[in-house]
Order: C-alpha cells, then structure tokens, then sequence
C-alpha cells in the first residue's frame, strides 16, 4: 500500500477524532488482502509526529477459541463443515472481545490483549495463554484509537428469505465458477446456523465508530469469480509465514481447503451497510466508512465512501 492510500486510511481516522474516549475503527477485508498490514502501518503512522496518538491494534483472529474447543465444536458438528475448522462465526470468544473492548472503552486499568498462534499443530493454530507475556496496554490514560481488524468485521445478520434467494442465485453462480460442489462447502441449514450465531457479534461490532473495507477489484471476466483472488492472496500470506517461522504452517491443499470454507460468509453476509430492522439498527459507522479498491497486487486503484 503506498503512502498516499495510507495518508487517505488515516485522514479518515483522524477526521472522526474524538478527545473524551478512544475512537473504535474498524478494518474488514478478505483474506490476504493486507488488514494486519495496513493496520499495523496505520498505527506506526498515527503513533508518529504529528500525531503521536496511543493506538492498539487487536485481530478478530485472536479472538478465536482455544484449540480444544474448536476441536469440540467440530466434533459436535460433524455434518456442519464450515464448523471444521477455526474461521466461520461461531468459533471466536465473543464474551472475551466484548471483555477486552469495554475495558479499553473504560482507559481504568491495564488490559492483556489475546493472542492467537496460527503456526501451531500444523495451522490449526491454538490461542497463548494470557500471561503477561503478550501486548499489554497500560491504562490509564486511555487510548486514543483501538483498531480491530478481522475478514468478517461488520458482517450482519440477513433474513430466511434472504438466505434463501442468495442460495439459489448469487452463491449457485460463484460456487460454479470456483468449481465447488453443491453441499461442498455447506448446505443451507449450515448457512443459516452461522447467520444465527452472527447475531452474537453484533454487540461487539457496536462499539465501532469508523470503518474501512479493503476490496478486491471486480473480475474483468464474468467467467471468473470475484473471490478467486482470496485463494492466491491467502496461499501466498501462508507461504510467507512457513518462511520466517522454519516451515510451521498449512500445506497448500489444506490451504485451498481452508479458504473454501470462508467462501460463504462472504456471499452470504458481506453487506456493510445493512438496511436497519426492527431488531438490528443501522451500524454506527454509516456514513463513516471508506472503501479501498485493490488490485490483483494489493494495488490502491480507487476509494469510495459508505
């Protein structure tokens, strides 16, 4: 990402800047797409003079439950394959996020932020304890900006009917164009399980007050699938990993297998700017939130506001 697209992501912040709390900002984007990077970019550049912000940064990855529990809710799950494996909503700690979250909101008290190590037991990856050793975030004072990165950040849930119409058009097409079979990546009582346990995460979603979507440009072809970008993207993130750790990581079928399952949640639930309901209000970031164009190299060709 160049330092112009960089200047744009963080006038954005720095535009929404509040004195009394710390401004919560979230970055979505596919995977491989570079949020941890541009998120950790973004924190050196609003850290730095001028600005000299106290900025953290956390992962929803970091999220993710402890190695057995992820293991139990695929065995308990064995006919739900999005469930086999970490990813899909449903696998993180929702009630440690929102613990995390409201102390930083709170600036009273030190806070440990969690870790998750995706090297270990061949990529399956297992959650650090938390110990001491990991970032701690000395409070006060409070922080002045929290970002939270993660590839479905601001996700909502849809209805049945919505469900159901996306099954039958929008997910038949690209599942055809990525070559997947019709129950391969889930049937529809899968899908509609995570909707439901997508609901869990809006509380947490609600604390945030800025968004920025990184986005993969459309495919010149309509033969090609908007999403086959991610599998080049994720492969290429992994094989830089095994790199700099000694080897430890996915191979690259189980890497194809593992984005396979992400797949869905994109289709399904991709919307950042859901219309409000009843039940759900519109998020607060409408109005707030920047969209990234890339290219097939991670190239910024163009942004736009929601």
């Amino acid at each position: 990402m160049s330092q112009a697209a960089l200047e744009l992501i963080g006038h954005h912040v720095l535009r929404h800047l509040t004195h009394d709390r710390p401004l919560f900002v979230a970055i979505q984007g596919t995977q491989g797409s570079g949020k941890s990077y541009t998120s950790s970019r973004l924190q050196s550049y609003l850290e730095a003079s001028p600005h000299c912000l106290r900025v953290a940064v956390l992962s929803l990855d970091d999220l993710y439950l402890p190695r057995d529990q992820l293991q139990s809710l695929a065995t308990s799950h064995p006919k739900n394959i999005l469930w086999q494996g970490r990813g899909q909503p449903g696998t993180h700690d929702v009630a440690l996020g929102l613990k995390i979250l409201s102390a930083l909101k709170d600036g009273s008290a030190p806070v440990e932020l969690p870790r998750f190590d995706k090297s270990l037991f061949n990529g399956e990856g297992d959650r650090l304890p938390m110990d001491g050793t990991g970032v701690v975030i000395t409070q006060p004072p409070r922080l002045d900006v929290l970002i939270l990165e993660g590839w479905f950040v601001g996700f909502h849930p849809i209805s049945r009917e919505e469900i159901l119409n996306c099954w039958n058009g929008v997910w038949k097409d690209e599942r055809e164009k990525l070559g997947l079979g019709e129950n391969e990546m889930g049937r529809v009582v899968d899908v509609e399980v995570i909707n439901e346990k997508l609901k869990e995460y809006l509380e947490l979603w609600s604390f945030f007050d800025v968004f920025v979507q990184l986005k993969p440009n459309p495919p010149t072809s309509t033969d090609c699938s908007q999403y086959a970008i991610v599998y080049k993207w994720r492969l290429q993130q992994e094989h830089n990993m095994k790199a700099a750790n000694g080897g430890r990581g996915m191979s690259d079928a189980a890497v194809k297998s593992f984005v396979d399952r992400y797949i869905p949640g994109y289709v399904f639930f991709g919307n950042l700017s859901p219309s409000a309901t009843d039940d759900i209000p519109s998020p607060k970031w409408s109005g707030k939130g920047l969209m990234v164009c890339l290219d097939e190299d991670r190239k910024v060709t163009g942004t736009s506001y929601f």
